[in-house]
């Protein structure tokens, strides 16, 4: 199944069989910056802390598998592919840069310390990653795509077991795989528990410096830099969806203080679904479902771990085992304190009177006089000014 807000798609490719291996949809193929790494900020020395070197070691190898797929189906598709070094600095904090190199060096990855970048602001220091990458996502779907049987518009209203309901029939299989960016079916895996949605602003400019890599502050609120021919693109100014963050003005606003003879091309905002625990959910859909399953929390590397996904699933469906399966299972523990926060959030907007309510679950919406839109602080729906769905998990337009 394909992501979507006002309509969900089915794919179906016979699996040919079960192949080739394709990254699940729940990434955000478009409005993305597109980095093809398994450097995704400070998570190692978080990884081992919690679930020990062996665990950290699974989920760095099926990234790094990752991107060696990515690496050779990129050899036949057009699609921008360049790889470049990765880099997750720290303004001020090198004691977080060092625990992370350590880490690494326990899961026998050769990343290296940097503390001369080409920034316009000086760093305490950045873990370096060597040969990762960046492409084009959608120029890589359109070549990727080539002899599958693709159906869009066709909105699923409900899954009863292995069966799709449209507004056209029912859909029959046997196995199903849930990639709606956030899963959809609330009465399975308590994902409306489990994740919440996280909006990210870019703008891309010309007449900015070549930076030479991709470059992400380890700081939740900071930025990210990483170029496409001759744009700069400058991320950052994040919220919880339904909260208020610094938005494109405060991209506007640092470009204009260090980049003051560049010129705003493009700009755009994209959200993700973040996970509890710094992995995401790839596997079964929950322990008491059969023949189903899901992919979601990406937590903002996508690119990545959408071809994780692919590689677990196809495995999965064909009832193989996968290698890293254990790693990215759905099923394991959610006692984590975001869950806290996630929970605070949805008794705080269920209790809050207002006429406008989010048809997923019922939160009081609030209103993002930025991007002109009714967004959900608890799971992340947004909707247009006159009610129509932009993004999930909500699957109707408001009513009036």
């Amino acid at each position: 199944m394909d992501r979507g807000g006002d309509g969900r798609s089915l794919w179906t490719d016979k699996f040919q069989p079960f192949g080739p291996v394709l990254p699940a949809t729940d990434a955000i193929t478009k409005n993305t910056t597109a980095k093809i790494t398994s450097q995704h900020g400070l998570i190692y020395d978080k990884l081992i802390s919690k679930f020990g070197v062996e665990q950290a070691k699974q989920y760095l190898a099926a990234n790094e598998a990752a991107i060696q797929t990515y690496r050779e189906l990129c050899r036949n598709i057009d699609c921008g592919f360049e790889e470049k070094a990765a880099y997750t600095y720290s303004l001020d904090d090198r004691c977080k840069i060092e625990r992370e190199l350590n880490a690494l060096d326990k899961l026998d990855f050769p990343a290296e310390f940097a503390d001369k970048l080409p920034l316009p602001f000086p760093v305490a220091g950045a873990v370096r990653f060597p040969n990762q990458a960046q492409f084009h996502p959608l120029k890589f779907v359109s070549g990727i795509a080539k002899g599958l049987h693709i159906y869009e518009h066709t909105r699923v209203r409900e899954l009863i077991g292995t069966t799709a309901v449209t507004d056209h029939g029912q859909i029959c299989a046997k196995k199903i795989i849930v990639t709606t960016h956030f899963p959809f079916l609330n009465k399975h895996g308590s994902y409306f528990l489990k994740l919440y949605q996280h909006r990210s602003y870019v703008i891309a400019l010309q007449h900015a410096p070549d930076v030479d890599g991709m470059y992400l502050d380890e700081a939740q609120a900071g930025m990210s830099f990483r170029n496409y021919k001759n744009l700069l693109f400058v991320g950052g100014g994040g919220h919880r969806t339904g909260k208020k963050g610094g938005s494109w003005q405060e991209l506007r606003d640092f470009a204009r203080r260090h980049f003051p003879q560049a010129e705003e091309q493009y700009h755009w905002a994209t959200q993700d679904c973040m996970r509890l625990d710094g992995i995401p959910y790839i596997g079964p859909y929950s322990a008491s479902t059969t023949d189903l399953y899901v992919a979601t929390g990406f937590n903002k590397w996508g690119m990545t771990t959408s071809m994780v996904s692919a590689m677990i699933l196809s495995d999965l469906v064909q009832g193989k085992t996968n290698p890293y399966e254990e790693v990215f299972s759905p099923s394991r523990s959610i006692l984590h304190p975001q869950l806290a926060v996630n929970g605070f959030e949805a008794v705080v907007n269920l209790l809050t009177p207002t006429t406008r309510r989010c048809p997923h679950l019922g939160c009081a919406l609030k209103r993002n006089s930025i991007e002109h839109t009714w967004d959900c602080p608890c799971h992340g729906s947004r909707f247009t000014e006159d009610g129509k769905l932009i993004d999930n998990p909500a699957t109707d337009n408001l009513k009036n």
